[in-house]
């Protein structure tokens, strides 16, 4: 069953960095663009890449967009074919500014960074609440939706014992082990997000309703579906793509041989994320997907938190701050390299947001990072990321 979610208010839409409008009238050829069929988030970029921004790419001729790759007469014609999709943009706009939603744009600042480098991650997503999306350290925990005592234990065990370092809790707000797991946050004090598979207007299932409206006030929910949009079955594996991409590693408690919560792992991997999983008893159906899992060596064994810790690189989080690091002379590197380091600043960053930052390309940045480890001055870490030593 699905039902109209509440409205937030736009006062708990601040987050780290203070209050921040919902929606800006700016966005609506972003928003139009989202609505065309056939235009998916590939095709986004590649026309966004061509043509510099989404105004651009509405504004023009058909023969100019021809020449983008992927972009034959049907998919031009689509385009230029954008008065319904301007209307319905705008409708979209109202609702988010009236329900307090922010409306997070691929190619803005506020967007998620972890996602911005996946290829396949959404152009746009509907965002209410207070949690910061870019936390230092976000953890995924899923599972099936029949859980058993077991998983459910495992799961409230496994959130306190990371609520020391206060990780950003994400999981797809569904029965089972993800309610378990954002129930958990809350008891602990740690913000948890929930990425639907609805519009942000809909909860489903009703039944978490309100645990929803208390996540609002410390966490979040989060989605790629506009307004109105009901729990089609094919919403919720293309979220599970938003769950794994926006956490540094996930862990899978208990899970099917088949079924969601596999399908999460899978692309966590696909994204060089770090995945764990919570070994059950052999022949207990909601544990075959956690031993397959262990057993292909696609997930670490879980036995406790401290595995999580070392994983993830959490060990040293809660040492006594160091000394400020010695500011970098210029002198002793090259522009590129300077200009890497500054990027690296004093957290830890992933490869291709340092590319992103520094300017640089992928390739060079890489080789670079891989001169800078010799010499000391950078440590690689799980996941593609790297800091300053």
């Amino acid at each position: 069953m699905q039902v109209p979610l509440f409205t937030s208010s736009p006062d708990l839409q601040a987050g780290a960095e203070g209050p921040q409008p919902a929606a800006s009238a700016d966005l609506l050829p972003e928003v139009a663009l989202t609505l065309l069929a056939g235009i998916g988030p590939l095709l986004t970029r590649q026309l966004i890449s061509y043509a510099g921004s989404a105004q651009a790419v509405l504004s023009a001729p058909a023969a100019k967009l021809q020449k983008v790759p992927g972009v034959g007469p049907a998919v031009a014609a689509t385009l230029r074919n954008q008065a319904a999709a301007l209307r319905q943009a705008e409708i979209i706009l109202r609702q988010a500014e009236k329900t307090g939603t922010r409306l997070l744009y691929y190619t803005r600042p506020d967007y998620p960074t972890r996602l911005r480098p996946l290829a396949d991650a959404p152009v746009l997503l509907y965002y209410q609440g207070t949690a910061e999306l870019n936390a230092p350290r976000t953890l995924a925990v899923v599972g099936t939706r029949q859980a058993t005592d077991y998983g459910r234990e495992q799961t409230e065990r496994l959130i306190k014992g990371v609520a020391p370092y206060q990780p950003l809790i994400i999981s797809g707000l569904a029965y089972g082990i993800d309610i378990v797991a954002h129930r958990a946050a809350l008891q602990e004090g740690l913000p948890t997000i929930g990425v639907m598979a609805t519009g942000p207007d809909q909860m489903y299932p009703a039944a978490h309703r309100r645990t929803a409206e208390k996540m609002l006030e410390n966490g979040g929910l989060l989605t790629e579906y506009p307004f109105g949009t009901g729990p089609d079955r094919y919403n919720f594996p293309a979220r599970n793509r938003i769950i794994a991409g926006l956490a540094d590693g996930t862990v899978v408690v208990e899970a099917a041989i088949k079924g969601g919560a596999l399908i999460t792992a899978e692309l966590a991997l696909d994204y060089d994320r770090e995945v764990l999983a919570v070994p059950g008893n052999l022949g207990a159906a909601a544990s075959e997907g956690c031993n397959h899992l262990i057993r292909n060596q696609q997930a670490s064994i879980y036995t406790g938190p401290a595995d999580i810790e070392q994983t993830l690189n959490w060990d040293n989080a809660l040492h006594p701050t160091k000394p400020a690091k010695a500011a970098l002379d210029p002198a002793d590197f090259t522009p590129e390299e300077f200009r890497l380091l500054e990027a690296l600043g004093t957290g830890e960053k992933q490869i291709d947001e340092l590319s992103w930052r520094a300017q640089l390309p992928g390739h060079q940045t890489a080789s670079l990072l891989l001169g800078l480890e010799f010499r000391g001055l950078v440590k690689a870490l799980p996941g593609k990321k790297f800091a300053r030593i």
